[in-house]
């Protein structure tokens, strides 16, 4: 085999989907498996070399700047300026989006409050926060301006329990209230199983099975398992030797 040829290997390939309003869809499947990739086309960080792809009717090649005003990204790797409180990076990021700093600032204390992070926690500058708090600054930054599609990548990683749950939690509750249409990427079974309508399995950029946690179940024939168990039957593999064979490819 030569070395110096490079193979290329697509990270997303032949995915065809639809969401309906208020709803929550989960794409679930290890890490390397092309769902942070997909969260950043339809979060038009990334341009799809093929294939159309469509939100509210706006394509979100040719109308990503109108686009922008309707969604926001959560993301695993969320980024902030760290010696800087938690209110000092909302504040910027309330000017970035044309929002009064007072509108903001109820906004996001609310939103703060009801994920367990205290009022006074907001002056603390952000690298003396634990990964869980920073999380929850990471997710009022995108919904104190009142997106009508949340892109969730993969934004309980590395949360302990109870932060976790918050999470969670708060995500249904956008939804139950807000009218929120949530995209929530996890390699979590346990989590897509709690909060997602329907679920959509990806394995080496495609998705090979979708629908909701029940009928996902009947797919595999295992009515009484897990969703973890329908992974491992769909693919082969279970969700640890599916990260270690990404890594294995990735280090080739």
């Amino acid at each position: 085999m030569d070395s110096g040829r490079v193979k290329s290997v697509p990270a997303v390939e032949g995915v065809s989907f639809e969401v309906p309003r208020r709803e929550i869809f989960g794409i679930v499947g290890p890490n390397g498996s092309g769902k942070s990739t997909l969260i950043r086309i339809l979060s038009t960080l990334v341009i799809q070399d093929a294939g159309s792809c469509e939100i509210f009717g706006l394509d979100v090649s040719r109308d990503s700047m109108e686009l922008r005003r309707h969604i926001n990204r959560v993301s695993v790797d969320a980024a902030f300026l760290k010696k800087l409180s938690a209110w000092e990076n909302l504040s910027y990021a309330a000017r970035l989006y044309g929002i009064p700093v007072g509108v903001a600032r109820e906004k996001v204390t609310v939103i703060l409050e009801e994920m367990g992070f205290g009022k006074h926690r907001m002056v603390e500058p952000l690298e003396n926060l634990s990964r869980g708090m920073q999380q929850k600054v990471a997710i009022a930054r995108a919904l104190f301006t009142s997106p009508a599609l949340l892109l969730m990548d993969e934004p309980t990683t590395g949360l302990e329990p109870v932060s976790k749950r918050q999470v969670q939690d708060y995500t249904l509750n956008v939804r139950d209230k807000h009218d929120t249409t949530v995209l929530l990427t996890t390699h979590d079974m346990g989590e897509a199983e709690r909060i997602c309508d329907r679920v959509a399995i990806i394995h080496h950029g495609r998705f090979i099975a979708s629908g909701t946690v029940s009928e996902l179940k009947a797919q595999a024939g295992l009515v009484d398992g897990s969703l973890e168990d329908v992974f491992f039957e769909m693919t082969g593999q279970d969700l640890a030797h599916a990260d270690h064979e990404t890594e294995e490819e990735g280090g080739r």
